[in-house]
């Protein structure tokens, strides 16, 4: 099973409709984890645009006499003709606080949906705010900081991208997604620049965007539009880079037994 989780250093370059236009895309049946602790039901208010009700989410999940592996079944929903589904976050920052305990037993209950081939991807919001998740960010695959990329988004990266390419970081694998490659630096010199490899990148079109953020009606071809087509190579540089560091541990354990 694979977690990903998506967070940002500063602003808002896209996470939160990154994250859910990397689910609505990826190759196997995925969780999309609204874990951004700013709170405001972002996705019932933009993809859903108000007309879903709130069916329990974390704070359910929180508060669930259940194990959290058990409770999470009831509070994971799908996505119409899709086969995304997604868990609610809190509906205000003021919840977040209270979901401290959560994290670390809800990562491992979703490293357990492996057995359901479930991928996770999780939008964690903005580093440094109270409630952020950090459990999780250490607990995915790969952890990647999104940023678009303009000198000054670039720069308000750069201190905690220093974090976490030092040998000391908790996450797994930290990496870059670039919002807007060629806006106008390349990939090349945003990794020379935050000293973190560029995963993947997301083209920059806000009209495209509006779909998964606004919920607004997809425009005919949408799926063979530019801003789809860098989802999906996203969506399979990702995996890819999953692979190359599950396959270099692999090799580094055998490498360590060898007498």
């Amino acid at each position: 099973m694979t977690v990903i989780a998506l967070c940002s250093a500063k602003g808002a370059p896209g996470v939160s409709t990154t994250a859910l236009g990397l689910a609505m895309v990826w190759p196997r049946p995925v969780v999309f984890v609204e874990a951004d602790p700013s709170g405001g039901n972002w996705l019932l208010a933009g993809f859903f645009r108000g007309a879903r009700e709130y069916d329990g989410g974390l704070v359910e999940l929180a508060i669930s006499p259940l194990a959290t592996g058990d409770a999470l079944r009831d509070v994971v929903h799908p996505f119409p003709d899709s086969s995304a589904s997604f868990v609610l976050g809190v509906q205000n920052h003021a919840q977040a606080s209270g979901l401290r305990s959560l994290w670390q037993p809800l990562a491992e209950a979703l490293g357990d949906l492996d057995a359901q081939g479930h991928d996770v991807i999780v939008d964690a919001g903005q580093l440094g705010q109270a409630g952020s998740p950090e459990p999780l960010l250490a607990w995915a695959d790969l952890t990647l900081l999104v940023t678009r990329s303009s000198l000054p988004s670039l720069s308000g990266a750069r201190s905690r991208a220093g974090e976490l390419g030092a040998p000391t970081t908790a996450w797994r694998q930290a990496g870059l997604l670039l919002v807007g490659e060629g806006r106008p630096y390349g990939a090349k010199d945003a990794g020379r620049s935050l000293g973190l490899p560029v995963v993947a990148a997301v083209a920059f079109d806000v009209a495209a965007a509006a779909v998964y953020s606004d919920g607004l009606t997809p425009p005919r071809k949408f799926d063979q539009g530019p801003y789809v087509r860098s989802l999906r190579a996203g969506a399979d540089r990702i995996c890819a880079a999953i692979t190359r560091h599950r396959e270099q541990l692999t090799a580094d354990v055998v490498e360590g037994a060898a007498p």
